[in-house]
């Protein structure tokens, strides 16, 4: 599945006495790294194309490089299977505010149904009690803080997941009919004119390839990379 991108940057804040953190880290759209594995990036375009610069001359630093996002796979991979998804709203509340920021998109895109209509009625409730308490007190003025960025996010993200899903289902059908059309240049053209090669296009490529270089069907991976050559030909003319 194509990576979900939630946004820029938020921090999600949460100060209660149950945290060991006063602050959550951020949400950050990264150049170079784009699994988030290395940490923040060196600021500025030539930092970036030194590092890549490296990666492709030095080995070792390559042998080093992929080492390292191995290992925090792995550790994420554990870490994923070792948490318990609770069964009541208030719990899921809960647990989205306990999950890290970079696990956020993982989590949202596991728990989509649970987002549901009933899930955010009762987030908003929560924030309602909140905001026109009559007295409030520090930890609730907090409380009311974390909810809110934490409402920001979901909504946020569950509809970019959403159209991410429907831009991968039409994707499906227009490689599908790309792949199947006897004369492939003019089914280009034509999905050209109604403006159907797009990015999503594309990345259902990328796994398709991916896909077949790992169980070594090197035919059907030089096909689909002829495909797209001439879909990225296409769109950039």
């Amino acid at each position: 599945m194509a990576a979900l991108s939630i946004g820029s940057a938020w921090t999600v804040g949460r100060t209660s006495s149950r945290r060991t953190a006063p602050s959550r880290p951020k949400i950050s759209c990264v150049g170079w790294d784009p699994e988030g594995l290395l940490g923040p990036p060196k600021t500025g375009h030539i930092a970036r194309r030194e590092f890549q610069k490296r990666l492709e001359k030095d080995s070792d630093a390559r042998e080093a490089f992929d080492r390292q996002v191995r290992e925090e796979q792995e550790r994420r991979r554990a870490l994923r299977e070792a948490r318990v998804v609770p069964d009541t709203i208030e719990e899921l509340i809960e647990y989205f505010l306990d999950t890290e920021a970079r696990e956020l998109e993982y989590e949202m895109a596991r728990l989509r149904p649970r987002l549901n209509k009933d899930f955010f009625n009762h987030l908003q409730f929560e924030l309602g009690q909140l905001r026109f308490a009559v007295s409030k007190t520090k930890e609730m003025e907090d409380r009311l803080i974390e909810l809110e960025a934490m409402q920001k996010v979901l909504l946020e993200g569950t509809e970019a997941y959403d159209k991410m899903q429907a831009d991968l289902v039409l994707a499906r059908e227009r490689l599908t009919k790309l792949l199947q059309s006897e004369d492939k240049k003019a089914t280009l053209l034509e999905m050209l004119e109604r403006n159907e090669l797009d990015r999503s296009l594309l990345t259902l490529l990328d796994e398709n390839i991916a896909n077949a270089h790992k169980y070594n069907q090197k035919q059907a991976a030089e096909f689909m990379e002829k495909i797209r050559s001439a879909v990225l030909k296409y769109m950039t003319v």
